[in-house]
């Protein structure tokens, strides 16, 4: 799988992506510059976590507008993988490729912590090495991850079983004290409409080796590769 991982002034965890991507999952990888006007070859963009353009204005709303973002709006639409991870997925909301909002969090202070997340959807190439109702650990690290979205927006994401991951507690319950942030309804991920894009807050790339204690990051780019054809290096 080739893969590439956007890099916009400000992003910080571009290189623990591509340092995943390559050196761990196996992958073809490269580090793209915001303002190239096309990707290249790709099987699946990545635009990582970060504080791109010091979120000034809002989260992600000058990244929007990179020229390398219309190179992936166009790869989107043409069936391509992306993939935005915390300040990514701001950036993806902002672009349009995803629905809805990220938001201040619910006490307007940064968090950086682990968290529980419920795999909610199996079936999609973002969790598909996962079990439906499986109970992740991963980190976030953010100020801006509470997920918002109008009501029938809101209503539209869990009828189109687009929403992949929500915060939970260790045994797999949903309630209001596994929310880190007050993301409406606890959504951690969700995808677009057509399945091919992926927003999340928390952070795989950072619990992606058993170094680390825990490698449950890993299943997302393990799910990527099973959906390209491909599988985890031995």
């Amino acid at each position: 799988m080739k893969a590439v991982v956007l890099v916009f002034p400000g992003s910080n965890c571009d290189r623990d992506t591509e340092h995943v991507l390559s050196r761990v999952a196996g992958c073809e990888t490269r580090l793209l510059w915001h303002k190239e006007a096309e990707l290249g070859e790709a099987d699946l963009v990545v635009v990582p976590g970060g504080f791109s353009y010091g979120d000034y204005l809002r989260t992600g709303a000058i990244a929007r507008f990179s020229p390398v973002m219309q190179a992936v709006e166009r790869f989107a639409a043409e069936g391509g993988r992306v993939l935005g991870i915390c300040n990514g997925f701001q950036i993806l909301c902002e672009a349009g490729l995803l629905p809805g909002t990220l938001m201040t969090n619910r006490d307007l202070r940064f968090l950086c912590k682990d968290v529980h997340l419920r795999v909610e959807h199996a079936e999609s190439p973002f969790t598909g090495a996962c079990r439906e109702g499986e109970v992740l650990r991963m980190p976030v690290a953010h100020h801006g991850g509470s997920f918002f979205a109008r009501p029938e927006t809101l209503t539209a994401l869990e009828e189109n079983r687009q929403v992949l991951l929500r915060y939970c507690d260790g045994q797999g319950r949903v309630t209001d004290e596994a929310n880190p942030n007050g993301s409406l309804n606890n959504i951690a991920g969700i995808r677009n409409a057509a399945g091919n894009v992926m927003g999340l807050m928390p952070h795989p790339e950072r619990n992606a080796e058993s170094a680390l204690g825990n490698a449950q990051g890993l299943k997302l780019f393990e799910s990527l590769l099973q959906a390209a054809g491909e599988a985890l290096p031995v």
